[in-house]
C-alpha cells in the first residue's frame, strides 16, 4: 500500500520541504499484514504451495518490509529533498517518535530530517512551509478532523500536495466478510500474535467511525483543498485521498 504513496509522491518534479504526520503503529501494521495474508491465501495455490505455509519465510520478510515502509518513506523523502531541503517526521506519540528516530539513525538518515512531537489539529509551522504533507493511518485517530485538514492546508505552499492514506469503506461485496474479519478474526489474531485483543477491537470500531471516501473528499474540499480525488486500494478497505493548495 505504501508503494502507492511513493508513486504519487515522487511523480512531483520538486520537493524541498516535506511533512510526514503519524508513524505507523503496530496494530495498524498487523491489520495490513493479516489482510494481505488473507488476500494471498484466498488466491489459492501459488507455485505449488499454500501462501499460509510461507509465513515464516520470504512472505514474512516482505510483510516486515511493508511495516518498515513508514520509516522508508521518510528516508525516501530525505533523499528526494537533498541536502538543501528538509523533512519533518511528526507524531503526537513520543514513543513512536523515539522508535522512528532509532530506525532512521540506524539507517544513517541525518542532517536534513527533524523529528517533532505535534498535535495534527494545530501544526506548529508557519504558513506555506511544505511542498508535500502525508498522513498515513493517522487521521482516523484525530478528534477534530476538520481542524487537522485546515491545519494541513495552512502549512502547505501554494501548489503543494496533501495525501491521506487511511482505512475506509470497502465495496458492498466485501463488507460481510470484512465485518467478520474486523470484529471477530482480527481481535483473536491480535491476542494470539501481540497478546492484545482490545487494541484491535478499538481499531475495527475506529475504522467504522471514520468518514467514508466521499465524505472525506468533501471534508477536504471544505477545508480549502482543490483538485481533490481518491484512489481505492484493496477494494476500498484502504483509500488514498489527494488534494492541493492552489
Amino acid at each position: 500500500m505504501f508503494h502507492q504513496l511513493h508513486r504519487h509522491l515522487f511523480g512531483q518534479r520538486s520537493i524541498k520541504a516535506a511533512l510526514l504526520v503519524n508513524m505507523l503503529e503496530l496494530h495498524d501494521f498487523l491489520f495490513v499484514v493479516f489482510f494481505e495474508l488473507g488476500r494471498r491465501a484466498g488466491a489459492g495455490l501459488r507455485k505449488g504451495r499454500w501462501i499460509w505455509a510461507s509465513l515464516a519465510g520470504s512472505e514474512a520478510e516482505a510483510l516486515e518490509a511493508e511495516y518498515r515502509a513508514g520509516c522508508d518513506l521518510a528516508r525516501a523523502f530525505a533523499r528526494k529533498v537533498g541536502s538543501s531541503g528538509h523533512v519533518v517526521l511528526a507524531d503526537i506519540n513520543i514513543s513512536m517518535l523515539k522508535e522512528g528516530r532509532r530506525r532512521l539513525t540506524d539507517a544513517g538518515v541525518a542532517g536534513n530530517l527533524s523529528i517533532i512531537q505535534v498535535d495534527a489539529e494545530k501544526l506548529p509551522f508557519a504558513d506555506a512551509s511544505f511542498d508535500c504533507i502525508t498522513i498515513a493511518f493517522g487521521l482516523r485517530n484525530v478528534t477534530d478532523k476538520n481542524a487537522a485538514l485546515a491545519s494541513m492546508r495552512k502549512v502547505l505552499k501554494p501548489g503543494g500536495k496533501a495525501m491521506i492514506l487511511e482505512f475506509s469503506d470497502p465495496s458492498p461485496s466485501l463488507k460481510p466478510a470484512y465485518d467478520l474479519y474486523s470484529f471477530k478474526v482480527l481481535p483473536f489474531l491480535g491476542k494470539l500474535v501481540a497478546s492484545d485483543s482490545s487494541s484491535y477491537q478499538y481499531l475495527a470500531e475506529s475504522i467504522r467511525m471514520h468518514p467514508d471516501q466521499e465524505t472525506l473528499l468533501e471534508m477536504m474540499r471544505d477545508a480549502g483543498f482543490e483538485r481533490c480525488r481518491y484512489h481505492n486500494l484493496a477494494g476500498g478497505i484502504v483509500a488514498l485521498h489527494i488534494g492541493y493548495r492552489i
